[in-house]
């Protein structure tokens, strides 16, 4: 289809008739990414605000047809990159976002770790250092004014604002902690997130960082030292707290409310919470695509979230 043929149809999308308006979607859907550009433009020449909301729509369901692609890529990819699942779910509200400005900011906050760090430091005074870059020369703190936000699920905003949730306040201390070769690690505890500081002995074998990452993830290797609490500065604390914060809210401990969990239960529980703060805003079409993503993950029941792996509730004082 020439340029002229595909200006023509997307003026179709103004017709009143509801049929024909369907059936030019249809094919613009069929064409995919390559016509954005044009419809982008056309929708600058429009002067009728349907006609302009027409073609925002079908631009979006252009775009999430090609992110589930690409969250489809990053499921069956060997080592779900963390920073790729979460660059992910943040294209689906900033399409053309580019990765490599995050890896960027994360790199910034290594380097001034960096510098602080050495080598015979403690695994307890290494932390203090991150807490230190992290907390107060960065000035990162919970988003305790508008905990349920959107922008608290997408790491370019956090990054942007230093304000988010536990869990995303994590996946930066994660990240930046990782870069720096720390094993620390996230877990899934229930309505809050926090994070492992977990050492596992070093095979010969595995040079790889996936490979170490995985004998993290195994319960019967390794150790865990202490536990990180990234939505309150950093606070260390032990698994006797742990303990006690899952008899405070009547939930039975389990083993993997003491372990680190994987980039797929991380890149999930981000979703959910994407999902609840949608939720809250009756932004009823949103909450739906969440959802499609979250399925697309292996969600088993899109439509209910539990105590334990759901939707994050406010954290008290004593988490």
């Amino acid at each position: 289809m020439n340029s002229t043929e595909l200006i023509s149809l997307i003026a179709l999308l103004e017709d009143d008739d509801r049929e024909i308006v369907t059936h030019v979607e249809g094919k613009l859907l069929e064409l995919g990414a390559e016509v954005i550009p044009v419809l982008e433009n056309q929708w600058e020449f429009s002067k009728d605000v349907t006609h302009q909301q027409r073609i925002e729509n079908v631009i979006h369901r252009i775009q999430f047809r090609k992110l589930k692609e690409e969250f489809k890529v990053w499921l069956h990819s060997e080592d779900q990159d963390l920073l790729h699942g979460v660059y992910l779910i943040a294209k689906y509200r900033f399409p053309i976002l580019d990765k490599q400005t995050l890896s960027n900011e994360i790199d910034k906050i290594r380097m001034d770790i960096w510098l602080e760090m050495q080598y015979d430091f403690t695994p307890f005074e290494k932390t203090r250092i991150i807490n230190y870059v992290m907390y107060q020369v960065n000035a990162y703190k919970g988003n305790t004014d508008n905990y349920h936000d959107p922008s608290n699920s997408f790491i370019n905003q956090v990054l942007e604002s230093k304000r988010g949730n536990p869990i995303m306040l994590a996946v930066v201390y994660m990240l930046v902690a990782q870069r720096l070769n720390l094993p620390i690690f996230g877990v899934n505890l229930p309505q809050h997130f926090v994070l492992a500081y977990k050492e596992v002995e070093a095979d010969p074998d595995f040079n790889n960082r996936f490979n170490q990452v995985q004998k993290a993830l195994n319960p019967k290797e390794g150790t865990v030292l202490f536990y990180i609490n990234a939505f309150n500065g950093g606070a260390i604390f032990s698994k006797l707290n742990l303990e006690q914060f899952l008899k405070q809210i009547s939930i039975e401990a389990k083993v993997e409310f003491f372990e680190p969990c994987s980039n797929l239960d991380i890149v999930k529980r981000v979703l959910r919470n994407l999902t609840g703060a949608y939720e809250k805003l009756a932004k009823t079409q949103k909450q739906k695509e969440i959802q499609e993503l979250l399925f697309l993950l292996g969600e088993p029941d899109i439509s209910h979230f539990d105590n334990i792996t759901g939707v994050d509730d406010y954290p008290s004082e004593e988490e």
